[in-house]
């Protein structure tokens, strides 16, 4: 299953390869200097070695900003990537018709009502999630770049199991990608909110993507930011009404996208 989730993700991915594995490689410089340096310190502190620190620390300072800049003109061309994959996009769920993407042009239109300057997403990462696996991360990155706020962060949820990443968007979407299992059969809604309540800062507002009504108890006195809440998948009664009552209990709106 993993497997195949993986290589339907490549084609996203693929043309980032080289920027990624230059990035990997300075990390692994930055480590072996910074332990080097280290040991030169414990080692001697005669003046050629300090010197030779100091040089390290400027190579080390320049690598950084370099890093710095990868990351930075990753993200722009993810922002432009995903701009342009959005009809293939559309494509793969079928709404690339003209009806279609009109009411993926309502949906969108629909981000611009969130408030604050961020937006944290939580995401349904169970087994009935896994066909949207393929084409999740740009879909993900159009609702992200079309809010156009930053992403605070990313927390899925399964089976009473979560986890959250944070950091740049492609960070994230990469760890998320990876991570998340989309894998069990309880939408622990109640319990996600519980726990990014208690261990992540409260965001302008949270995206929250799923197909199917929670599992367990959501404690909406508990969620500190409105919630977004977007159905995937067909139009079903018990999860249009309980999205709707988990924005408006919460500030939020109901967001629905209908892939049919």
């Amino acid at each position: 299953m993993l497997a195949r989730r993986r290589r339907g993700t490549a084609n996203v991915h693929e043309s980032f390869s080289d920027v990624a594995l230059l990035m990997l490689a300075t990390f692994v410089f930055l480590l072996v200097a910074i332990i080097i340096t280290a040991r030169m310190q414990e080692g001697d502190n005669s003046p050629l070695l300090k010197q030779n620190n100091a040089d390290m620390a400027e190579t080390i300072k320049s690598l950084q900003a370099e890093n710095e800049r990868l990351y930075a003109e990753r993200e722009q061309q993810y922002t432009v990537d995903a701009e342009e994959q959005i009809d293939e996009v559309l494509k793969m769920v079928g709404l690339d018709s003209a009806s279609g993407r009109k009411d993926f042009d309502v949906f969108i239109n629909g981000l611009k009502d969130i408030p604050g300057d961020d937006i944290h997403l939580v995401i349904d990462a169970t087994g009935s999630m896994h066909g949207a696996a393929t084409f999740m991360v740009p879909l993900l990155r159009v609702i992200v770049i079309r809010t156009g706020k930053k992403m605070a962060a990313l927390t899925w949820f399964s089976d009473n199991t979560s986890e959250t990443y944070t950091g740049s968007m492609g960070e994230v979407f990469d760890s998320f990608m990876n991570g998340a299992p989309f894998f069990g059969s309880d939408e622990t809604i109640g319990a996600a909110f519980t726990r990014v309540g208690e261990m992540s800062p409260v965001p302008g507002a949270y995206i929250m993507l799923g197909d199917e009504p929670s599992d367990d108890d959501i404690y909406y006195d508990k969620i500190e930011a409105p919630v977004f809440p977007i159905a995937i998948g067909r139009s079903d009664p018990n999860t249009h009404w309980e999205y709707g009552q988990l924005a408006e209990k919460t500030g939020g709106k109901l967001l629905q996208l209908r892939f049919e």
